[in-house]
C-alpha cells in the first residue's frame, strides 16, 4: 500500500534535491475519429481533445498541492498522427492545419506539449507516412506546442534507410524553418528504433494503438536526489553503491506510482505506467553528468564514463521495478545535452564529443539526444549519425533516439539558446568525412540474426 508517510519521507528530496513528477501525460486514442473529410477529422479531433483533458491541468495542480510534490508539465500523447489522418489528407497542407489545430487544443486546455504527430516506418513507408513526415518543418515552425516522432527502425524489422535518407532532409529543413530561434523545430522531433507505445515524455510521446482509450502515465525524474545519496557513500565499494541508487530509484517511483493512481481517480481513467527516468534539467543540482562525476569520473566523457552509466541505468530500472508493477515507458538516465549543465560543461572542456555520447547511448535510456551541431552539417551526415543510432538500438534490442539540431548559422563553439526545459547548447564538432553513397543506396537494412526468436 502506498501511504502519506512515503510522500513525508520525499521532503527533503523536494525542497533541496530538485526532485519533481516531472509530468503527468494523458494518453488519448483518435482512432474512432478517423473521417475521409480533413475539415470533418480536424472537429472530432479537437472536440475529443477538449473533453478528455479538459480537466488535467487542474487536477495536477490539486495533487501537486495536495502532497505538496511538484508537478511541472501535463502533456497529450495522441494516436500517431500518419494514421488518423490517412484517410483525409491529400496534401501537406492538410497535415500543418492537423497540427495547428493540435496546437490549439493544447494552448486551450493549458498543458505545455502535446505529442503525436508521429509516423511509425521501420519497415516502409505508405504514402501517408511520407506525407506526413514531409510536412513536418512547416508543422513545428508554425505550431508551438506540438511535438513530431518517427520510429524509423525496429530489432524485428530492421532498419527503413529510405526514411532515415528523408528525415535528414526533413531535420535541416526544420532547422532552416525556425532559424530565428536557433533552430527551435529540432528540439520538438526526435526519430527513434523501437518506440515504445507508452512513452511520457517529449518530444518523443505518442499513445500507441496497443493502448486503452484514454490512459495516465506518469514521469518521475530526481537525478539530484541520486546525487546527494551518493555524496554519502563516495569511498564505499560497487555492491554499496548499486543499492544505494535502487533504494532511491525505489522511493522516487512510489512518488510517481501514489501520483498516477491520484490522477487516475480523479480524472477518471485508467493508469498506465510509471517512467522512471532520471531526466535532467538545467537547474544547478539536477544533472546526470554530476552523478557520474560522483560515481568517480572526474567530467561526463572521460575513461570510464559508459560503464559508470551502465551502473547508474541498470540500478534505476532495478529499484523502479520493486516500486510499481507498472513500470514502463523508457526508464532509466537521459543524457541530454542541452537540458543537462554537467553535460554542457562537459562539452565546453573538451571532455565529452558525439562519439564518447554515441557510445554511451549503448547503455542509456534513449540516445543522442537535443545535440547541437554545425548548420552547415550536410543531410547526409544528419541521416548517417541517425543510422549509427538506429543500428545501435536494433542491436542492443533496446530503444535508441536521435534529436539533433543542426543550428543555422553556427559553428563548432557556438551556442544555441531555448530557454525553459529545452535549455542552451554549445554547438558540437562533427566527423568531417562523408557518408553520402552509403545513405543514398536505399532499400532497408535486414533485421538482425537474434531477430527471429519466435
Amino acid at each position: 500500500m502506498i501511504n502519506i508517510s512515503e510522500v513525508f519521507e520525499t521532503n527533503k528530496m523536494i525542497e533541496k534535491e530538485n526532485f519533481d513528477v516531472r509530468t503527468i501525460t494523458m494518453g488519448i486514442s483518435l482512432l474512432d475519429c478517423i473521417s475521409d473529410d480533413s475539415a470533418t477529422l480536424r472537429e472530432k479531433v479537437r472536440e475529443r481533445i477538449l473533453m478528455r483533458a479538459e480537466r488535467l491541468v487542474a487536477v495536477g495542480n490539486e495533487i501537486g498541492e495536495d502532497y505538496g510534490i511538484p508537478i511541472v508539465n501535463k502533456r497529450i500523447s495522441l494516436t500517431p498522427a500518419a494514421l488518423v489522418t490517412a484517410s483525409s489528407a491529400k496534401s501537406e497542407e492538410d497535415l500543418v492545419l492537423y497540427a495547428k489545430m493540435l496546437d490549439d487544443c493544447a494552448r486551450e486546455v493549458g498543458v505545455n506539449f502535446i505529442g503525436g504527430f508521429t509516423a511509425l516506418v521501420s519497415k516502409g513507408m505508405t504514402p501517408a507516412d511520407e506525407l506526413m513526415i514531409r510536412s513536418i518543418p512547416e508543422a513545428l515552425s508554425v505550431t508551438d506546442r506540438v511535438c513530431s516522432s518517427v520510429n524509423l527502425a525496429s530489432t524485428k524489422q530492421g532498419i527503413n534507410m529510405d526514411a532515415v535518407r528523408l528525415m535528414g532532409t526533413v531535420i535541416k529543413e526544420t532547422a532552416l524553418k525556425t532559424a530565428d530561434r536557433d533552430g527551435l523545430g529540432c528540439a520538438k522531433l526526435v526519430v527513434f528504433c523501437n518506440a515504445p507505445d507508452d512513452n511520457p515524455f517529449m518530444a518523443g510521446a505518442f499513445h500507441g494503438v496497443t493502448e486503452a482509450d484514454t490512459v495516465i502515465n506518469v514521469g518521475v525524474s530526481g537525478p539530484g536526489v541520486v546525487k546527494a545519496v551518493l555524496e554519502d557513500c563516495r569511498d564505499d565499494d560497487f555492491e554499496t553503491l548499486c543499492e544505494t541508487i535502487k533504494k532511491t530509484a525505489f522511493k522516487i517511483t512510489r512518488v510517481g506510482q501514489l501520483v498516477a493512481r491520484e490522477a487516475s481517480v480523479r480524472l477518471g481513467y485508467p493508469f498506465g505506467i510509471v517512467d522512471l527516468s532520471l531526466a535532467p534539467t538545467p537547474a544547478v543540482g539536477d544533472s546526470v553528468a554530476d552523478i557520474l562525476r560522483e560515481i568517480g569520473v572526474d567530467e561526463a566523457g572521460a575513461p570510464g564514463t559508459t560503464a559508470a552509466l551502465a551502473l547508474l541505468n541498470d540500478q534505476v530500472k532495478k529499484g523502479g521495478l520493486m516500486a510499481s508493477s507498472f513500470v514502463g515507458g523508457l526508464s532509466g538516465a537521459f543524457i541530454p545535452v542541452s537540458e543537462d549543465q554537467g553535460m554542457i560543461e562537459a562539452v565546453e572542456r573538451g571532455a565529452l564529443t558525439l562519439e564518447k555520447l554515441e557510445a554511451m547511448t549503448c547503455v542509456c535510456s534513449v540516445g543522442l539526444d537535443m545535440i547541437a551541431i554545425p548548420g552547415n552539417t550536410t543531410a547526409e551526415t544528419i541521416s548517417g549519425i541517425i543510422a549509427d543510432e538506429m543500428a545501435l538500438g536494433m542491436i542492443n534490442q533496446k530503444t535508441t533516439a536521435a534529436r539533433l539540431i543542426p543550428a543555422p548559422g553556427k559553428d563548432v563553439g557556438d551556442r544555441v539558446m531555448f530557454g525553459g526545459l529545452l535549455g542552451h547548447a554549445p554547438v558540437m564538432a562533427v566527423n568531417s568525412f562523408g557518408c553520402d553513397r552509403f545513405i543514398r543506396r536505399g532499400g532497408r537494412i535486414p533485421a538482425p540474426v537474434h531477430s527471429f526468436k519466435n
